[in-house]
């Protein structure tokens, strides 16, 4: 992982990138940066820090970032992630985090149909840990430099090892 120190908007910038790059995974077209939607119920306007659009634009999910590093995500943020999901008319959302939720939040997102993902609070857009869908995704960047062997071992009925060799 990078070992820089990120900003919340580098880390929401990062996370709307990977998003962008695996939309298909979430049943979505694409994914947009930051920007503001208004409240359909409440007439106000809120700043989203991305948006999944889905069905030819048709649909939409909210997207939030938490760069919260000494405790997982709880209830209240995620219910106001599902404020602003009924408040707007998207058909749910996804919470980026480095840590994940609590046991109360994921109650929350379970019935509101919001995504929970996790993505390594230092991550950028080549070198990252990403969990999600009971999924693992892994980006590294770099030079690997790598030395190997080849060999070959016999293993016989009776428990015996045989080395082979190259």
């Amino acid at each position: 992982m990078a070992t820089n120190t990120y900003s919340f908007k580098t880390y929401e910038e990062v996370a709307t990138y990977l998003l962008n790059q695996m939309a298909e995974e979430f049943g979505l077209q694409k994914v947009e940066d930051k920007q503001k939607i208004i409240g359909l119920r409440s007439g106000t306007v809120w700043e989203i820090d991305g948006k999944g659009i889905g069905d030819g634009n048709t649909k939409f999910v909210i997207i939030e970032c938490k760069r919260y590093t000494a405790s997982r995500l709880n209830q209240e943020i995620v219910g106001g992630l599902a404020y602003r999901i009924n408040d707007t008319g998207a058909s749910g959302g996804i919470i980026v985090s480095p840590l994940g939720l609590q046991e109360g939040a994921k109650k929350v997102a379970a019935a509101e149909n919001i995504i929970p993902v996790i993505i390594d609070e230092n991550s950028s857009s080549t070198d990252y840990i990403m969990k999600f869908l009971d999924k693992i995704k892994v980006g590294l960047s770099g030079q690997l430099d790598m030395s190997s062997s080849l060999g070959k071992l016999v293993s016989r009925k009776d428990g015996t090892i045989e080395d082979k060799g190259c």
